[in-house]
C-alpha cells in the first residue's frame, strides 16, 4: 500500500464478516451442546464489504447512512478494535476514540477515579492526568459530582466526561461516533467549538452523526455507507444532499 506523507488513514477494499447463528439458542448450555454436536448452523453477514477510504492529515470526514449501515464498524476498523476479514487498513498517528458511550469507565468507581483510569487507557501518565484533572472536570461540568459512581451518571454526563478526557490533548486523529447526541445543545456547541479548534491545529476528524446539519457544520468531506458498502464519497454538502434525497424518496 502506498504511504504518501500526508495520508493518515487508508482503508483499501476492506470487508468485515461475522457469523450469525441461523437458529435461536435459549441459553449457553444449549449453545455449547449444539456446537459440540455440530448441529449449530451459521450464516455469513458482511458488516462491511469492499470499503475503501483515504483520509489526509487535517481533513474532516463524516460517515453518514442509516442505522446498521456499517459506520461504527468502519470506525472500529480504523481504531484497531476490529481486524478486516479481507482488505487492509493503515493508520498513522495517535487516535482518541469516542465510539461507545461509557467505554473505558468502571461504573462502580467515582468520576474522579475514572478520569485516571480512562487517561491510562489513552496512554497518559498519572502525573499528566493530575496536571489536567481540573481542566477535565471544568470542561465536563461535573465538579459537584466527582464522588458519585459513574453508574449514577446520566448518559449526557458520561458523554461530557468521556469527551473532556479524550480531548485533553490534541490527538492526531479524533473519532466521534454519535455520542454527543445525548448532550444538551449548549454542551454540543461547546464540543463542536473544541473540535473546530483541534481541526485548525491539524487534528484529523472522523465524525458520525444522524444530524446532517451538524455534519455540514463540522465536516468538509463525507462517505455514505449503506448495507456495509460505499454508496458515495464527496464533499459533505454533496453527500448529505444525495442522502437526504434518497431518504425522502422512501
Amino acid at each position: 500500500m502506498e504511504k504518501v506523507n500526508d495520508i493518515c488513514i487508508q482503508v483499501k477494499e476492506a470487508s468485515v464478516r461475522f457469523n450469525i447463528a441461523s437458529e435461536k439458542v435459549n441459553n449457553l448450555k444449549e449453545y455449547a451442546i449444539k456446537l459440540f454436536k455440530r448441529e449449530l448452523m451459521f450464516k455469513e453477514f458482511y458488516a462491511l464489504k469492499d470499503v475503501s477510504l483515504t483520509v489526509r492529515k487535517g481533513e474532516s470526514w463524516a460517515l453518514v447512512g442509516p442505522n446498521g449501515a456499517g459506520k461504527s464498524t468502519l470506525l472500529k476498523l480504523i481504531c484497531r478494535i476490529l481486524s478486516p476479514y479481507k482488505g487492509s487498513v493503515w493508520v498513522k498517528g495517535s487516535i482518541a476514540p469516542m465510539i461507545e458511550l461509557g467505554a473505558g469507565f468502571d461504573p462502580n468507581l467515582t468520576a474522579g477515579e475514572n478520569i485516571f483510569i480512562n487517561g491510562a487507557i489513552l496512554g497518559h501518565s498519572k502525573q499528566f492526568m493530575k496536571e489536567h484533572f481540573d481542566e477535565i472536570v471544568e470542561f465536563a461540568e461535573v465538579s459537584n459530582f466527582l464522588g458519585m459512581p459513574i453508574k449514577n451518571y446520566s448518559s449526557g454526563m458520561r458523554a461530557r466526561l468521556g469527551f473532556a478526557i479524550a480531548t485533553v490533548v490534541k490527538p492526531d486523529i479524533l473519532v466521534v461516533d454519535e455520542v454527543l447526541a445525548v448532550g444538551d445543545s449548549a454542551f454540543q456547541n461547546k464540543c463542536m467549538n473544541r473540535m473546530k479548534e483541534m481541526l485548525s491545529g491539524g487534528t484529523t476528524l472522523l465524525f458520525v452523526s444522524h444530524s446532517n446539519d451538524t455534519v455540514r457544520k463540522m465536516c468538509k468531506n463525507a462517505i455514505w455507507l449503506d448495507h456495509g458498502q460505499v454508496k458515495m464519497t464527496g464533499t459533505a454538502n454533496e453527500v448529505c444532499d444525495a442522502y437526504e434525497k434518497s431518504q425522502k424518496s422512501k
